[in-house]
């Protein structure tokens, strides 16, 4: 799904109990993650729940073009997982070190209305993610 799409439906939404139903239906939305993906390799640490995130590199011209898929036991996980795949998967290694996606949760308020442990487990989550950019751009040095 769309980030902008994202962001304009939960401008849409007033309650914060509809926002919740939100992110669940968006982590239901998630395409079913492969079994055999679950592995320690893609577990993310730093998570109270499950979480998996998989990374797919792709050449796109002189740079590396980052895909992802994930995964979670929770549900509200789950959906701040799509949030994050709508950031950042088909973005380039360079663009995603650039990238910041506090912004994003923070309009949509969402920062303000996790739990500490959630707020912990999303910023592993994106810790991970600038992770493999940077592995994927000092590779390619």
């Amino acid at each position: 799904m769309d980030i902008d799409k994202i962001i304009d439906d939960f401008e849409f939404l007033d309650e914060w109990d509809d926002r919740y139903r939100y992110v669940i239906e968006l982590g239901k939305s998630l395409p079913p993650y492969p079994e055999s993906s679950r592995t320690d390799a893609n577990k993310v640490q730093g998570c109270v729940s499950q979480v998996w995130l998989d990374c797919t590199k792709t050449a796109k011209g002189n740079e590396t073009e980052l895909s992802y898929c994930g995964d979670s036991d929770a549900m509200i996980v789950k959906g701040l997982i799509a949030i994050l795949l709508a950031i950042y998967t088909g973005k380039t290694a360079s663009e995603i070190r650039a990238l910041d996606p506090r912004p994003v949760f923070d309009r949509i308020g969402l920062r303000d209305h996790l739990t500490a442990q959630r707020s912990n487990g999303l910023n592993s989550m994106v810790l991970r993610i600038q992770k493999d950019a940077a592995e994927t751009l000092a590779e390619s040095a």
